[in-house]
């Protein structure tokens, strides 16, 4: 199938893992080891928080949707990769365009969903600490609910549009009729980088930049706001009240600050695509993936302390047993 004289093709290779074929093996198993943690810690937190009746509030309730939304994301990536890694010494590492493109939209708004979802969190600790008074009326459970439906429903329907712009593109940038991308998952921008340009690509990358303002850029200034005013509160209280405000925050700052280098690495991933620089690629694809993976339940696990007090009874009861 042609257009306009390029070769379109529906096979994409996702390069990089052919130069390491020889570390195959222990790359399975690192990655197998990180995937199991993932599902173990993110479905442990989930369950305590879920089984306890104290932690029935929405700050918790944000923090279960995260570990969720992170839980997804590692099932949707993982074992792909693991996949990858078992068939690179034969050469084989390819995606159809069809499923590389599912990947890609899921990939989008579950990283879209996560900064709202944190942006919900500081919503929610702003009210907590700068209006205690009207906390209970502010944030009912129906406007919880209300607010999670928008953290995963807006950047789904977002990634929607951007998926079905970049599936109407044509690929041009082929090799021995297979389009290479420079990373270990699929996303929509390197789609978009492989098409053969024209009026359609630069819709859709403008689409993806309209996407990346509405559910990153823009929750995380809000995000910076409200703890900035926080903080500006804080200054003017007490120590105590100080002390315990800010330690209900630091989780919640900590996780942001891993996402916001996720997504500062992401765009140097972008650069490094336009430079062909296929190992480095790779590489800052790999750590793109586990940093947000593996942090945040160790994260709410550990900083948490109502979660932490959980974990710790639930981890000696069975080894008592």
């Amino acid at each position: 199938m042609t257009s306009a004289g390029f070769n379109v093709t529906s096979s994409l290779t996702l390069v990089g893992f052919s130069s390491m074929s020889g570390h195959s093996s222990l790359l399975f198993f690192v990655f197998l080891l990180l995937y199991l943690f993932v599902l173990f810690s993110d479905s442990l937190v989930i369950y305590i928080i879920c089984s306890q009746r104290a932690l029935h509030r929405p700050m918790f309730a944000f923090v279960a949707s995260l570990l969720l939304n992170s839980l997804t994301g590692s099932t949707l990536v993982y074992p792909k990769l693991l996949s990858d890694l078992l068939l690179s010494g034969a050469g084989l590492v390819q995606v159809s365009r069809t499923l590389c493109q599912c990947q890609g939209f899921l990939v989008s708004s579950l990283g879209g969903a996560s900064f709202m979802l944190l942006s919900a969190m500081a919503f929610d600790r702003y009210l907590s600490i700068c209006h205690p008074m009207h906390y209970a009326v502010l944030v009912t459970p129906a406007k919880v609910v209300l607010m999670l439906l928008l953290c995963w429903m807006l950047p789904a329907i977002l990634g929607v549009v951007s998926t079905l712009l970049a599936s109407r593109l044509p690929l041009c940038r082929a090799q021995l009729d297979r389009a290479q991308l420079g990373r270990a998952y699929c996303d929509i921008y390197s789609i978009v980088s492989l098409s053969c340009g024209g009026a359609a690509a630069q819709l859709s990358g403008i689409s993806s930049l309209l996407n990346t303002a509405v559910i990153i850029f823009l929750p995380a200034a809000f995000i910076l706001f409200s703890y900035a005013r926080i903080l500006f509160i804080c200054l003017r209280r007490s120590r105590s009240f100080s002390s315990k405000a800010l330690q209900t925050c630091l989780p919640h700052l900590l996780v942001f600050f891993n996402y916001s280098i996720s997504v500062y690495l992401d765009l140097m991933l972008r650069r490094l695509q336009s430079n062909k620089e296929s190992d480095s690629t790779l590489i800052t694809s790999i750590v793109v993936l586990i940093i947000p993976t593996v942090l945040d339940p160790v994260v709410y696990g550990l900083k948490l302390k109502e979660v932490f007090t959980h974990v710790k009874r639930l981890l000696s009861c069975r080894r008592d047993s």
